[in-house]
């Protein structure tokens, strides 16, 4: 194998929110269905942009694997990419929530080992994720991951180390692109970027980190 081989086979992971959906613009808690026309429109437009994958893995979320198909990827479904659990909050709104538990939300958004909605932590979060990438991230050459927001995040906060807290001062939008690269001994973040201009989404994470 030559030097460009190896390079090449060296792992390294593509993480993808999902596009827009009418339950991803109204901020809602675990909101999924169907890609609205500007997700729809904004993901074809990307369809190849990727370059070569080897493998990918599609969150089991009607929006991840609507997102993975006009992408033009193909993989498999894999449970542990999907979104936060939310608990009793999954299919309110944030505005809803902040009207009915609003200390409650407070809480959740100040520690991270709490979930008030009876639901996952932020902390179980990051340590699901982190297992994700020591499992997939052993493979080599490029992986795509079709996720969430939060998932994304939480894969942020543990390959820098930045701690739990931080998890509300990543801002991922829709199609993003979280690209992680490892030397075999760490993984980086190499970059988080926009892969569509569509960036004024209220999400759920957008909109906590504004209070």
């Amino acid at each position: 194998m030559g030097p460009l081989q190896g390079a090449f086979m060296t792992p390294r992971i593509t993480l993808i929110s999902t596009a827009t959906t009418k339950a991803l613009r109204a901020a809602t808690f675990g909101g999924d269905g169907p890609l609205d026309e500007q997700g729809r429109a904004a993901a074809e437009r990307l369809a190849g942009s990727l370059g070569e994958v080897d493998q990918c893995w599609i969150s089991p979320a009607q929006s991840a694997r609507e997102t993975a198909d006009l992408l033009g990827l193909k993989g498999m479904v894999d449970d542990a990419l999907h979104d936060c659990d939310f608990g009793r909050w999954k299919g309110l709104t944030f505005k809803q929530v902040v009207l009915k538990e609003p200390l409650k939300l407070a809480a959740w958004m100040s520690n991270p080992g709490q979930a008030p909605h009876g639901g996952e932590t932020v902390e179980q979060l990051i340590s699901r994720v982190a297992g994700w990438l020591s499992l997939r991230g052993a493979a080599r050459g490029h992986t795509v991951a079709v996720t969430h927001p939060a998932v994304i995040r939480a894969a942020i906060v543990h390959v820098i180390e930045a701690g739990p807290q931080s998890f509300w001062r990543i801002d991922v939008v829709p199609l993003a692109r979280a690209d992680l690269r490892t030397n075999g001994k760490r993984w980086v973040l190499r970059s988080l970027g926009a892969m569509t201009a569509d960036d004024g989404v209220g999400s759920v994470e957008a909109q906590a980190a504004e209070l």
